[in-house]
Parts: C-alpha cells; structure tokens; sequence
C-alpha cells in the first residue's frame, strides 16, 4: 500500500513538474549551477591530488634525502631570517657514504650538472633542454625509476667510468625516433655515450619535463661539467620500513659528524623524506578543497532558496487543487507528501545534471593541465547529499504550508 502511494505522489509530482516546464528547467538550473561549482572545483583538486602522489610516490615511502636545505628560512623571536647553509660537497658527499653502514640502506650520490645540454645523434641535435645528472649505480633504485628497455647502471659502469648512459623517454619520441635506442651513441660536450636504457615516461611536474634527461656515471659528469660549488644530493633507501626512523636519525647523527658540527649547534642542512614532501604539499590542496567547499555552499545556498520560492508559488497557484484533494478526503500528511516528492525531484535532477557538468569541466581543466584525472567519487556523493539537503530545507515550508491550508478557503481562492 505504502509503495502504491508513493509511486502516486511521484506520477503526480511528475505531471506537476511537466505542465510548469520553463520553470522546473530553470529552477534545476539554478541547482545545478551550485553543484557544478562544487563537483568541478572537488574534481580538479583531486585529479591535482592524484598527479602529486603519482609523481612523488616513485621515489619510494622508505627513501630520505640529504640536502642542502630543508627550510629555507626559520622564526626566531618572531623575526624571520634566512638561513644560509654550506652546498654538500663532492667529498662531504662520499664522507657520508663511507661513514654511513646502518643495516639494509642503501646510499646513492647525484647531482644535476646541467638543465640546459645540447644532445647530438649522429647529424641530429636537440634544442638545448635537456637536464644531464651524474648518478651512481643506486639512483635509479632509490629515485624509483624504471627502464622501458635497456637495463640500470652497474657497479662495473660506475667504478671504470664507463662512456655509458641512461637516457628519457622523450628520446625516443624526438633525436632517437624511428631507431632501437639501445646500444645508440650520443655526443654530450662533444664525449661520446652509449645508450644502454630508456627510462619509462613521466611526464611533467610543475613544468619539469622529467623525460628530458640524460643520466651518466657520476665521474664522468663531474669531469664535463666542472662549474664550481656544485651542490650534491644523497639519498638513502631503507630496506625495512621499520627501520626508517632509526636509520634517518643515524644519518643526522653521521651528517653531522661529517660537517663537524658541535652538539650545541643545529643542522646546516637538510634532511627530507619523501613521504613528508607528499604530505606538505597535499596539505596545500587541502585549503583548496576547502574553498571549493565554501563556494558550493555559497551558491547553494542561493539555488535553495530559489527552489523554496519557486514551490511557495505553485502552492499558491495550485490552492483551488488543494481544496479539491482535501475535499475528497485526502489528508495533510498526503498533501505534505506530495509536495515534499515534487520538490525532492527538481533537487535530485539539478544535482545530477551538476554532477555532469562539474565532472565534465573537471576533466578539462586536469587535462588542460596535464593533471591525472579520477573519478571523483567523494565529490559525487558530497553533490547527492547536498542536492538532497537543499530539497530537504526547501521543500518543507511550502509543503507544511500546502497541508495546513482550509479546504473551504482553499476551494473559494481564485
């Protein structure tokens, strides 16, 4: 009886909404213009959430990086100043690598000799873009990057500064195309490498183009490009993840030793785990979440009060109907009903035609943007939700107000 009824109240609701057209159309409109807001912002940052994890995820949850610095400036007093700290040099690097022996890590040196090098393949050369990164046989492991042909380094390459190299994946779209890149060989500084790997693409972040490099033996680099204060990277992998709190606080202790620092004085450099700068920067798109929620709700807010008059006048206008329906015995809770659906209707359709929209405009602001896009899941429920909360507050004035009208006045209102 009671599914009886409720399929009633929806066909009548139905042939409600069909003779006031323009209206209910407008009116879904006005939803789904809020909607839209919400579901599009929610989409772009989680697409912009996705791509950050994707990109840093690779170099692995159990790796830290020795750096030069960590923070670039530092509160004191409330005074802010900037702090200065030594480059990691070549021999600091290698002192660490020596001194550091904590159990299941392993330790990599590299250094970006170049972002501006130009590649030649036999007459073909390269626009003067592409990074060149000295690296020893562990960089690859512990930066997390994969070869789509081709193998690693080995210790063998890097203890006979082999004229060997690692190239991205670009290569092969642009000097390397139409060829088998693997055993190739390509003039850097005018020295001569042999390819023995393509790295798998990545893509790029914050306009970084990460397949346009060129990895060779860190010897070798260091004898090409001899610029001075060349800053120095290490990075560590730990093998057991739960060792990696006892192993990053080991490192601090031999870092220190290293650069020879007293017990009273802080760290002049920089210590970061790569699963700490995923979460700095995902708790920026937090904020960004939080805006879009804020603009949804101010234009929701907007859309529920237009849905409230938008039903207050078809009460009004459907007064004379009311009194018929109660005449012929129909009670208050069925009037209120009614009403109720109707308007539950109109906001359940602004919000799936928002929820197509936002995923829509969501999908081409993160392709436009080269952003990993996903489907927004938690954006598409939020949107339900609140589409359904808007119908909730909005309809329960006018139908209240349509259930409690006098049948005998009802019936005399022209």
């Amino acid at each position: 009886m009671m599914l009886k009824l409720f399929k009633e109240n929806i066909r009548i609701a139905l042939g409600s909404i069909r003779t006031q057209l323009l209206r209910t159309v407008l009116t879904v409109m006005i939803i789904a213009i809020g909607i839209t807001a919400l579901v599009s912002i929610l989409t772009v940052v989680s697409a912009l959430e996705n791509t950050i994890s994707s990109d840093f995820a690779s170099m692995g949850a159990n790796t830290f990086n020795i750096k030069q610095y960590e923070n670039t400036t530092r509160n004191r007093g409330g005074d802010e100043r900037v702090i200065i700290n030594p480059i990691i040099s070549y021999p600091e690097a290698v002192a660490f690598k020596n001194k550091y022996t904590y159990p299941f890590t392993e330790t990599s040196l590299s250094f970006t000799a170049t972002s501006a090098a130009e590649v030649k393949y036999e007459a073909t050369k390269t626009d003067p873009e592409n990074s060149i990164l000295g690296v020893d046989e562990y960089f690859m492991t512990n930066s997390g990057l994969e070869t789509s042909a081709g193998r690693n380094f080995t210790s063998f390459d890097i203890d006979n500064n082999a004229y060997v190299c690692v190239v991205g994946s670009d290569f092969e779209k642009g000097l390397l195309k139409d060829v088998n890149p693997i055993d190739k060989t390509i003039a850097i500084r005018g020295a001569k490498f042999k390819v023995i790997g393509v790295l798998k693409e990545k893509g790029s972040t914050f306009g970084n183009n990460q397949d346009l490099r060129v990895l060779i033996p860190i010897q070798l680099a260091r004898s090409l490009f001899t610029a001075p204060n060349i800053n120095y990277t290490v990075s560590v992998m730990v093998g057991k993840k739960e060792l990696l709190e006892q192993a990053l606080d080991n490192a601090t202790s031999t870092m220190r030793r290293v650069r020879k620092l007293s017990p009273v004085k802080d760290n002049n450099f920089g210590v970061v785990r790569s699963d700490d700068l995923i979460n700095r920067i995902l708790g920026i798109t937090k904020y960004l979440g939080l805006a879009s929620w804020l603009i949804g709700i101010i234009t929701v807010l907007g859309s529920s009060i237009a849905l409230m008059n938008i039903m207050i006048v078809s009460v009004t206008e459907r007064t004379r109907e009311i009194g018929v329906r109660k005449a012929l015995g129909a009670k208050k809770t069925t009037i209120a009903i009614q009403f109720f659906i109707e308007t539950l209707l109109i906001g359940q359709m602004g919000g799936l035609v928002g929820i197509i929209f936002g995923i829509l405009i969501g999908f081409g602001i993160a392709t436009a943007m080269d952003f990993a896009f996903v489907i927004p899941w938690g954006a598409i429920m939020a949107a339900f939700i609140t589409s359904f909360i808007v119908a909730i507050a909005s309809g329960l004035y006018p139908a209240i107000k349509a259930a409690v009208l006098d049948p005998i006045e009802a019936l005399r209102y022209e």
